[in-house]
């Protein structure tokens, strides 16, 4: 049994989506925030046990990082469409998630290229500045906690890690990679 709780756990993470969409819908912040933090403990739950206990599957492989990006960017489209965050920042978020997407399939599938599926560092920060963008939103907007500037400093960051990272990855499985294959030529 123990072996099944990683991957329950993200797929509580899954259908936790769609009521924070409707949560938020309705307004309640306050609720949005409980159930994104729990979230948020949920995934570092589930990657704790199946590191610790041995019981990684591949379905959890697959299903922990779109959950991830589900949790994510439920909240970025709802925080975007109520005026809470900058339209701008939702398209760039997921549009450099679209481009990381399509690259790894055009290279792993149309060029059967070996493509790392691990997240560059730049990356890692991207997300945990995205997180903790939602985050101070919530808290902000259900008046337990407001710091604007940092909301807005939070908000450069996501912008340039985003660009950042997103050009990191096309260079690493784009350009990079055409020169390691020139140089070995």
């Amino acid at each position: 049994m123990l072996t099944h709780i990683p991957n329950i756990l993200t797929l509580l993470r899954i259908a936790a989506c769609p009521v924070l969409v409707l949560v938020l819908n309705e307004g309640n912040y306050q609720i949005a925030l409980i159930l994104f933090l729990i979230s948020g403990i949920t995934d570092g739950l589930d990657g704790y046990i199946a590191k610790r206990f041995n019981c990684i599957s591949a379905l959890g492989k697959i299903l922990d990082p779109i959950a991830d990006k589900l949790l994510i960017s439920c909240a970025y489209v709802m925080l975007a469409l109520l005026g809470d965050i900058p339209f701008y920042l939702l398209v760039l978020v997921v549009f450099r998630d679209i481009v990381i997407i399509v690259g790894y399939f055009v290279l792993k599938m149309v060029m059967d290229e070996s493509v790392p599926i691990r997240p560059i560092y730049w990356s890692k920060i991207n997300t945990f500045l995205q997180i903790a963008l939602v985050v101070f939103v919530l808290f902000d907007r259900s008046g337990w906690l407001s710091l604007p500037f940092f909301l807005d400093a939070l908000i450069v960051g996501v912008v340039i890690t985003s660009v950042v990272s997103g050009l990191l990855y096309v260079w690493n499985w784009g350009f990079k990679r055409d020169l390691l294959n020139q140089a070995d030529s």
